[in-house]
This record gives C-alpha cells, structure tokens and sequence, in this order.
C-alpha cells in the first residue's frame, strides 16, 4: 500500500530551522523552569476559567513551547505494517486495538507532536506520549457527551504533559487524566488500555494494519531524538521540581497498572527478572521481549534495549488487557508518593 500523505509541512530549510530552534530552545529550558500565572496565560492566547483549579498554580511551569508550539496530529494518516521501510523492527509503537480494529503509532513521531487525535473503529480517541516521564497513555474523546479535540499548552506539571481540550480549554494531566484547571477540573478522562511493543511485534500480528505514517512533507526530522541520553540521566532535568524517591534511581522505569481491584507498580527489571508476577487474583503483568528506548541515542533506530511488558486481567475466565504505563520513578513518586514499587530493595 502506497503511503497516504497529508498533514501538511515545511520547506527543508524551515524544516532544518525548526529543528535547530527546538534544540537550542531543549538546552534553554532543561535548566530553567518558568512559573506563571492566569494573567500571563490569558495573554498567551488562553480562555480557560481559571476560576476553577485543583492544583497551586504554581506546581505548573513552562516547558518552553507555547500554546501548540508542540503541534498535536489531529488528521492522522496511515501506511500498512507491511509496506513500512523506515521502522526498526525493535523501535516502540503505542499498540493499541479496539473493536477489532488494530493500529500503531510510533514513538518516533510522538516524540515530536504528543497527541494524536483519531478515531480507531467507532470511538474516537487522543493517543499520548510525554517524553519527559516516558509516558505513552490512549484516551476515550468522550466526555460529559461531548467529543473533545486536544492540544498541548506549552506546559508541564512534576514534568508531565498538561493537554487541553479545544472545546472547554480545560487542561489536563496526562499522566493521570485528570482536568486540573478550568470547566472540568477535578473530573477525569477515560483510559484504554495499549502496550508499548516493538514494531516487528506489531508487523508480525497485525501485517494489513494501520501505522501512522510520518507526515509529508515533514514538519519535524523524524528519526531522531531531540532527548539524547535523557533516561541515561541520574535526574529528571531541572523542569522536574519536586522530591525525589528515596531508595531507586529516579529514572528507572517503573510499570503502574491499573487493576480491577487497585493500582500497582513495579520496576521494569523486576518483572524481567522474575517473568511474570501475579499482582492480585484478578491482575498479572509479564515480561514479554526486547524493544530499543526512544530516549537514548541520538537516532531513533539506535537505541539500547529496554524490554517490554503486558499487563492482564484473569477475571471472567479469559485475559483482557489492562490499562498500564511504562514511566520513571519520579514520576511515580510525584503523583502517587504512597503507592508501593515491586522490586525496590527498601532499607
């Protein structure tokens, strides 16, 4: 199948320029955090009440980008799996299937644009990455009977995405899906469950499925990593201003599952070392291969090995997929400090 094109772009030379402003733009703000404040916000182009909150506005920093400086991909197009020549077989791709319906959407285009908006099957729905806490996370559109379009602000909050809907221009957590600024604060979008697996993984189910297909003529230079040895780091960079666990690297990756009957966690190397581990009676998690990290090298298709797992429900006699994250210890103890991590050798 022939690629369909048609996101729209940038000449090279503007193509080239965007990519040396980001990176300079990268160096600039992996030092220095920026508070602000709903004046400033108004004047950045924002007509979200923030009369209503359920964050300290002051737990919210620029990331550098402004409002969309991060462009979301809201008209996704695709290529077949098998006719896909620029994908490493052990590069990530967010797999996410439903209705009957599978699709990929490679890590190495979100790492530029954060969100997609599509429509997979009959449910319309935001597919998500924040490269700074490594969180790859699928949303339903759905909500308070509205079908809700998103974009990034420009924002982070603990270093994690802050999104806004178009149509409230609410803003929410990605990490947890919740509205914490604006007419839906304090409620919470729906998660889907997906797995983050390597392309050849994908290709070797799913051959006649959808992939999203980078744009073209391309807006950003695809295949690199403008994070080059960010989960190498011993720290979070200085965007990140809250404490850090004691007793795990912050940047070890830790798995968060949502079960049926709770939350879990557990380091990535864990559950390489043990296989699989039953959470709960209705809750397993298992290592399930080898797959290269986003964040490493420099090129895309040249970073080191990371591993991968799936996440299960055995209710009802059969495993359906469970909602699940592969992020970083910090980001786990920011959001939630309480919540045991298996795997953590405490003193």
């Amino acid at each position: 199948m022939t690629a369909v094109h048609g996101h729209g772009g940038l000449s090279n030379s503007r193509n080239f320029l965007t990519a040396l402003v980001f990176g300079i733009l990268m160096a600039v703000v992996s030092t220095l955090p920026v508070s602000a404040s709903p004046d400033q916000w108004k004047r950045a182009g924002f007509t979200t009440d923030f009369s209503k909150h359920t964050v300290p506005f002051s737990d919210i920093l620029s990331g550098g980008p402004p409002k969309d400086g991060i462009p979301s991909i809201d008209k996704p197009y695709f290529q077949k799996a098998e006719d896909i020549d620029w994908l490493e077989d052990d590069e990530p791709v967010i797999h996410l299937e439903l209705d009957g319906v599978a699709r990929a959407y490679p890590l190495q285009i979100l790492i530029w644009h954060e969100i997609v908006n599509d429509v997979i099957g009959a449910r319309p729905v935001s597919v998500t990455y924040c490269p700074l806490c490594n969180s790859s996370i699928v949303f339903d559109r759905r909500h308070d009977g509205a079908v809700l379009d998103f974009g990034t602000t420009g924002l982070l909050r603990n270093s994690d995405l802050v999104m806004y809907d178009r149509q409230s221009e609410t803003w929410w957590q990605q990490f947890t899906g919740e509205g914490i600024v604006g007419t839906h604060a304090g409620k919470s979008l729906k998660m889907l469950p997906s797995r983050v697996v390597p392309f050849s993984n994908f290709k070797k189910r799913h051959p006649d499925a959808n992939v999203l297909a980078r744009p073209n003529p391309a807006t950003r230079p695809y295949g690199r990593n403008p994070y080059e040895g960010y989960d190498s780091r011993s720290a979070p960079y200085p965007l990140f201003q809250g404490e850090l666990p004691e007793h795990i690297n912050p940047m070890e990756r830790v798995v968060v599952i949502n079960a049926p009957d709770g939350r879990y966690a557990a380091t990535l190397s864990h559950i390489r070392e043990v296989g699989s581990l039953k959470l709960s009676e209705t809750a397993l998690i298992r290592w399930s291969g080898e797959q290269a990290s986003i964040l490493d090298a420099r090129s895309t298709k040249d970073g080191r090995g990371i591993g991968a797992v799936e996440a299960v429900t055995l209710s009802g006699g059969t495993e359906q997929p469970l909602v699940h994250d592969v992020t970083f210890a910090f980001v786990v103890h920011a959001f939630y400090p309480d919540l045991p991590i298996l795997g953590v050798n405490q003193p």
